[in-house]
């Protein structure tokens, strides 16, 4: 599904995102806490990135930090880049895409079980394909 979407303009962004999408994914911003339509899904399914289409998460990773973000434990590793981020004099290590470079979120190290891990990502940077849209 996921095409070489690295070469699209910024205008050509423009022209495909949401404006709340295209602060997120291109320009790194933060959508309001427990704004998000994912951040209450509970349906099973996969998420995936809003801007190019490569699949990030699974439902059964996902869960209730209480962050106002949806969260997950766990990422599919192999489309998840990592990238340190020490915007706004904070060190934290932030999430994007790796097909299309968009800015997803963070992770941090305070999740539950069995990875400590808590990816904290924007809604409007996801997809959701239900498993029962069949």
């Amino acid at each position: 599904m996921a095409q070489n979407e690295l070469s699209l303009s910024e205008a050509e962004w423009r022209e495909r995102l949401s404006p709340d999408a295209y602060n997120v994914l291109r320009q790194q911003g933060t959508e309001p806490r427990f704004s998000g339509e994912h951040v209450d899904r509970t349906d099973d399914g996969t998420y995936r990135c809003a801007g190019c289409g490569t699949e990030l998460f699974d439902s059964e990773t996902k869960y209730h930090s209480g962050c106002g973000w949806p969260s997950f434990f766990a990422g599919n590793e192999t489309n998840i880049e990592r990238r340190r981020d020490t915007s706004h004099g904070m060190n934290r290590v932030e999430v994007v895409c790796k097909t299309c470079g968009g800015h997803l979120g963070h992770v941090f190290q305070d999740g539950p079980n069995p990875t400590g891990e808590r990816y904290c990502i924007n809604s409007v940077a996801l997809d959701f394909d239900s498993e029962t849209d069949e």
